[in-house]
């Protein structure tokens, strides 16, 4: 499976892609059915000091795309959240596949 990383206003940080690339194998593992990870790195000005550092992942599955994103004050909630998120996504796209 393939992953990409864009980053907007934000440095190109290897440490964020493997935290990313570890939690998206995780979901790899339950969820076999993903063919790729669009993962973008996003820092906003914003008056809300919890808020700014935005992780956006799109999935790419059978079947429409999935997509997630959350802006928390640091990268590693958002990533958290995101993930969170996609996992409950896949588990409705799983039981879909598996009714049909």
């Amino acid at each position: 499976m393939e992953i990409n990383f864009e980053y907007d206003n934000v440095a190109a940080s290897e440490r964020l892609e493997e935290m990313v690339a570890k939690k998206i194998n995780k979901l790899l593992d339950k969820y076999d059915f993903i063919v790729r990870a669009d993962v973008f790195f996003v820092k906003e000005n914003t008056s809300d000091p919890e808020k700014g550092k935005i992780c956006k992942i799109r999935l790419s599955v059978p079947g429409p795309r999935l997509f997630a994103e959350a802006s928390h004050k640091n990268f590693e909630a958002s990533i958290a959240e995101t993930i969170d998120e996609l996992d409950r996504q896949l588990r409705k796209r799983k039981e879909k596949m598996a009714h049909k």
